[in-house]
């Protein structure tokens, strides 16, 4: 395991990263907040580049919570059957669209616990859609950000959770607001599972991966 990085690396780390990208947004495609949490509900398992596919097709024709009713499980189903595990995520997204209609007017909640309430929304779904509709400092942490968060030495942890409550911990709070998608980016297409660009890192210098080569 990758020894802590100390507050000063911390620091660098993502003033090059905030340098390369001052500005990232999830790469989800949505026009409203509905879209949002919706995409972010199927993206489980799922690769972002399958769910904006899928509601490419889907959200011209539902794209609110009563649309979706309307639409019925089975019509949801042949819109997102490209998707794994498509069976339980139409199952949970007919139910979640059902108790926003009845309880929340159609709207989409603005706390944790109402937005965990709802049917397929955990911890990890609740923190992406606080942090981009509602500007909330928080960390959903997906496989990237578990092994960006492990690899470099950032915030070492053996579940999400402990990654979470270290990077909550230990990211300045000047970054946070973006730290979400600045770590979730630099684990897609640069610390990969496979392979990690380390000769194409920024952020190099800073990381403690012992398996990292030594000239970069």
């Amino acid at each position: 395991m990758a020894r802590r990085m100390t507050a000063a690396e911390i620091r660098r780390f993502f003033e090059y990263l905030r340098d390369e990208n001052p500005a990232p947004v999830t790469e989800l495609n949505y026009t409203n907040e509905f879209e949002l949490l919706a995409a972010v509900m199927l993206s489980a398992q799922s690769t972002d580049v399958g769910v904006n596919k899928a509601t490419a097709k889907l959200y011209p024709v539902a794209n609110t919570p009563q649309m979706i009713l309307d639409l019925g499980e089975a019509g949801l189903k042949s819109y997102i059957a490209t998707l794994g595990l498509y069976n339980s995520k139409a199952k949970h997204l007919m139910a979640t669209c059902a108790m926003l209609v009845e309880r929340h007017n159609g709207q989409i909640p603005r706390t944790r616990k109402e937005l965990e309430s709802l049917p397929g929304v955990g911890r990890k779904t609740a923190n992406v859609v606080l942090n981009v509709l509602f500007d909330e400092p928080t960390m959903a942490v997906d496989t990237h950000i578990f092994r960006v968060g492990n690899r470099t030495g950032i915030a070492p942890g053996k579940t999400p959770l402990d990654v979470e409550k270290g990077l909550l911990k230990r990211i300045p709070k000047e970054f946070m607001q973006h730290a979400h998608h600045w770590l979730i980016l630099h684990g897609r297409y640069t610390c990969t599972a496979r392979k990690p660009k380390c000769h194409a890192c920024p952020v190099s210098a800073e990381c403690h991966w012992p398996e990292k080569p030594t000239a970069i």
